[in-house]
């Protein structure tokens, strides 16, 4: 049960698996949560990353102190819903300013009861989850706030994110089509694991016609919209349990059919070309994360939001059994792999959100190189 914190000053414990405690004041709505927690280093976007499906099951941190000063707009959202399972801020905006609000993130938040929490110190919360990785984490506040260590072993009875299936719980339940913008070149079919707004839309400003499937579709609903590329997305969870996407991929890999995944989509591919995957220590998340294109050499400053990784090897070209793979692109903050790219067949991959809501525009190419691929393969 939530309510609202609008005009109130409740109190808010946040709870790490560890024992680590921080008290501040409710945000949102009021009542409990639990997820993984996690720190967003973006200035901005914070609508974007609310909204962005990867986030099921995570407690977002931000870093930046001051959150919420343009409100909430109609137009920013990434998907239908917050996704988040808790919000922790450190000052949030008295009064939202910016001529498309329409609402404070108080009340939005409120609105879709999510709890959250404000006035406590991010910066120590953030540097903890460094020194000590991503953990589980229970906002309480109002009558959910109890004995410490109560609240403690409540925390540490929440499931895990290692090992979590999530992809099919925000995915959409039925096929929908986003249409070309101006003439229609091309037709794709993108598998959703977990797909943000802006990503079909990036596909759509290149005459492109997308064909949104559910995580659960099967390689003849993908070809009987007769692809001429295949798009597999970003999306939560791990994806050591994803068996089903992998498979999918194998078979479009099997066709020779144009490839493109982005985040979860990535580690896909890792899956299906045989490399394993790690789950990351605190991973990567914000809007500034520098990634090097091995390619051209071009470093590039982009948007990430990923808690797992492929581990294939960064000094060689590596046989799969869909001919040679090598990594494309690399952080330079930690030499994680950040992205694939196949030798012998049309089929990349990048760990980042080239769509980049809410930006930057650097990887934005990526999207020209998918095309690329398709327009070769019809020559």
């Amino acid at each position: 049960m939530t309510t609202s914190t609008r005009g109130t000053q409740v109190p808010a414990v946040l709870v790490l698996e560890d024992g680590r405690i921080f008290r501040g004041r409710a945000y949102g709505a009021v009542g409990e949560t639990f997820g993984e927690a996690v720190f967003s280093t973006g200035m901005t976007g914070y609508q974007e990353t609310l909204t962005d499906p990867s986030y099921h099951r995570q407690v977002v941190v931000m870093t930046a102190p001051h959150v919420g000063n343009t409100g909430v707009n109609d137009e920013d959202p990434e998907s239908k819903r917050i996704w988040v399972s808790g919000y922790v801020v450190r000052d949030p905006a008295r009064t939202p300013s910016n001529w498309r609000s329409r609402r404070t993130l108080d009340e939005e938040l409120a609105n879709q009861d999510v709890v959250g929490i404000s006035g406590i110190d991010t910066r120590a919360l953030t540097r903890h989850l460094r020194e000590r990785g991503a953990m589980r984490v229970g906002i309480f506040s109002g009558a959910a706030v109890t004995d410490e260590a109560e609240m403690l072993a409540r925390v540490q009875e929440a499931p895990e994110m290692k090992g979590a299936d999530l992809s099919a719980e925000v995915a959409t339940k039925e096929a929908y089509v986003v249409p070309a913008i101006g003439t229609r070149k091309f037709t794709v079919a993108a598998v959703d694991l977990g797909i943000k707004g802006m990503t079909p839309h990036r596909m759509a400003e290149r005459g492109i016609e997308v064909h949104v499937l559910p995580a659960t579709a099967t390689l003849e609903e993908i070809y009987a919209v007769a692809p001429d590329g295949v798009f597999f997305s970003n999306g939560p969870g791990d994806p050591s349990t994803a068996d089903h996407p992998v498979a999918l991929m194998q078979g479009v890999l099997e066709r020779q059919t144009p490839l493109f995944g982005i985040c979860f989509g990535n580690q896909i591919l890792g899956r299906a070309l045989g490399f394993g995957t790690y789950k990351l220590k605190y991973g990567h998340r914000g809007i500034n994360q520098p990634v090097q294109d091995r390619s051209t050499g071009k470093v590039e400053v982009t948007a990430h939001n990923h808690g797992f990784a492929v581990d294939a090897p960064l000094d060689k070209v590596s046989d799969t059994a869909y001919g040679r793979a090598e990594v494309s692109h690399v952080c330079l903050n930690d030499q994680v792999v950040e992205g694939l790219q196949l030798l012998d067949r049309p089929a990349f991959s990048v760990q980042y959100h080239p769509e980049a809501a809410a930006g930057p525009h650097d990887a934005a190419y990526l999207f020209d190189r998918f095309v690329s691929l398709m327009e070769g393969q019809r020559a």
